[in-house]
């Protein structure tokens, strides 16, 4: 399969191709001569003369001519298109049945005929036989030449029978350096059952990689399927690994655009953003951000890993004044030094609160008059506050409370919450609070008149506490790295997506609005988890803890109701929410209260709209 040419046939080979145009037309007119003079031999047979060899002669320099003419100014000769492929084909076919075509009627038509009818018929169909048949088989030749002995590389399956997988084929054939040799194709698709490309025969499909593995020798399977989802590569990775084989895969048709063909080079490890099933979300935030250039902007939770990365995102769109608010001074001291490349924590763009504190959040509001607030400051570790609600209660609700408080107060132009998927049907306290939330800010939009605003996302690849990081350091140790079911799901996006859209948010969103961004297919956190492993090159064992309290075995985006509108983005959604008045979550009791604060906590996230009583409510409780 495959073997190397031996030099004289290279040398030769890349002679033709030096002096395509001339060994086109040369071969094509022999051709063409040769076939008038043969069809004619056979045509006459016995009664064939000199006069008529004369006239065939004759005949076929006529069509050599027309031929020559006819492929020169369609520019057939001069590499219009590939050999062999299907566009020089059709135009071959065109221009030597043209003229042929003419030749025929010339002959029929002319005062004495040179030849016979049927010669000039038969002699075109026959040299364009020929023609067609030595394209073919130099286009082989010329695909095979440069490949390797059968006996080098790693034998490697290719999944994906298409163009992706024929040219990667190619690729590796051509390729001794790559260290990967083709033993075998695999394609969902039945028609390719008996197909061979380049020689390397199709096994099966998914359901297969075991046999064809046991039966090859493969150690190694490439996925060759550009366009493949986060469910196709986590399902045929996963036989993979189960069948001893090492996986990689060809990255995204939105990686590959604008190459003109597959190269080895493209194949590289399976990551973990191969499984979100999407391309990065485009946003042309740099269009839309001049609401942030030259404003006073405070972002609320600055230390985080949302609100570190959107403070230096915000900071290159100059805004007059960047206010990072955050209670922890070294998560201050880190964003600060990031964005400044210093960090002596001594000048007024940090600011040391916590959004608990009321009174300290007004003055510091009334005396730095924020024009537009970014709220990323919020307790999310799921299970912590399931241990611990009335901490959410503080942060997430009451926080929130203050910041939006704080905003109207002051008249500030643009407010963005950032929420959770997990706001969406909650289950769970972090649910429960970040509803309230998003219900919060719904009202001060009313009040306002404002856009005031949510934005709801689920995992954050690399945020501090995420699967990434504790799957890391579970390696980094030696094991085991846990997953609480093999069946869990989670929607994914990068930080960096993530702070494109809330910064989208606050120039497309409506007051009382949630954005939801398009995130894909769910990703199975078992998945993430064996990459991670597989790209650390050591024997880890995957355990299994079972879900915690409050913990859903699938998350959603929209909740039971929600209706989503693509108003303006064709990967973000608009969703209403019900208001809640701020008064009525300050009403709720941290000690001792009638229900659990759990309970509590799920009340006001369900609780029906009664914004005809919010304007009074408020006004009741800034009173008292």
């Amino acid at each position: 399969m495959g073997l190397l040419p031996d030099a004289a046939g290279d040398v030769w080979i890349e002679r033709v191709r030096a002096d395509r145009r001339a060994w086109l037309m040369l071969f094509d007119g022999a051709t063409i001569l040769s076939s008038y003079v043969g069809f004619s031999a056979f045509r006459y047979g016995s009664e064939l003369t000199g006069d008529v060899l004369g006239n065939a002669a004759t005949l076929g320099a006529l069509a050599v001519i027309a031929q020559w003419s006819a492929g020169s100014a369609a520019r057939l000769y001069q590499g219009r298109a590939t050999v062999a492929s299907f566009e020089e084909t059709a135009l071959l076919c065109l221009v030597a049945l043209g003229c042929g075509w003419g030749l025929v009627v010339g002959n029929l038509y002319s005062t004495g005929p040179l030849l016979a009818r049927s010669v000039p018929a038969g002699a075109t169909f026959m040299a364009l036989l020929v023609m067609l048949l030595a394209r073919a088989t130099w286009r082989s030749a010329v695909q095979r030449h440069g490949f390797v002995a059968s006996s080098q590389g790693e034998p490697t399956l290719v999944f994906g029978a298409g163009e992706a997988g024929r040219q990667l084929v190619h690729a590796m054939l051509r390729g001794p350096a790559s260290g990967m040799r083709p033993v075998g194709l695999l394609d969902d698709d039945t028609w390719k059952r008996r197909l061979r490309l380049h020689g390397v025969p199709v096994l099966g499909t998914r359901d297969d990689i075991a046999t064809a593995a046991r039966v090859t020798g493969a150690r190694l399977l490439v996925i060759a399927v550009p366009s493949a989802g986060a469910s196709l590569v986590g399902e045929v990775s996963t036989a993979a690994r189960e069948a001893g084989l090492a996986v990689k895969v060809l990255p995204s048709l939105a990686e590959l655009f604008g190459r003109p063909q597959v190269d080895i080079r493209d194949v590289r490890a399976i990551d973990v953003h191969d499984l979100l099933g999407r391309g990065p979300v485009e946003t042309d935030v740099a269009s839309i951000a001049d609401y942030v250039t030259g404003k006073r902007v405070l972002v609320t939770g600055a230390g985080g890993s949302i609100g570190s990365e959107l403070c230096r995102q915000l900071h290159t769109y100059r805004p007059a004044e960047l206010m990072m608010l955050d209670r922890d001074e070294s998560a201050l001291h880190a964003v600060q030094l990031s964005i400044h490349g210093r960090a002596l924590l001594d000048s007024s763009d940090v600011v040391l609160a916590d959004i608990r504190d009321r009174d300290t959040l007004g003055r510091i509001f009334l005396d730095r008059r924020p024009e537009v607030v970014f709220h990323a400051a919020a307790l999310k570790h799921l299970p912590m506050l399931e241990q611990y609600p009335v901490e959410a209660m503080k942060s997430n609700v009451l926080g929130t409370a203050n910041v939006l408080d704080a905003a109207v107060m002051v008249g500030v132009e643009r407010f963005v919450n950032i929420s959770t998927d997990k706001a969406a049907n909650p289950a769970s306290v972090l649910g429960y609070s970040k509803r309230v939330a998003e219900r919060l800010t719904a009202f001060a939009a009313q009040e306002i008149s404002r856009p005031y605003l949510s934005v709801r996302f689920g995992n954050v690849l690399g945020s501090r506490g995420s699967v990434l990081t504790s799957f890391a350091a579970q390696i980094a140790a030696g094991g085991p790295v846990t997953v609480t079911h093999p069946d869990v799901t989670r929607y994914f996006m990068t930080v960096q997506e993530a702070v494109q859209l809330v910064i989208q948010a606050a120039a497309i969103g409506a007051g009382g609005e949630v954005l939801i961004l398009d995130m894909g297919e769910p990703v199975r956190i078992v998945d993430v988890a064996q990459q991670l492993i597989d790209q650390s090159g050591r024997e880890i064992e995957v355990v299994f803890t079972g879900l915690r309290d409050g913990e859903k075995l699938h998350e959603h985006l929209f909740g039971q109701g929600e209706a989503g509108e693509r108003r303006v983005h064709p990967l973000v959604s608009h969703v209403s929410v019900p208001a809640l008045p701020i008064w009525r979550a300050r009403t709720t009791p941290l000690g001792v209260a009638r229900l659990p604060m759990v309970e509590q906590l799920a009340h006001l996230a369900t609780l029906p709209d009664d914004s005809e009583l919010t304007l009074a409510g408020s006004q009741a409780e800034r009173l008292g």
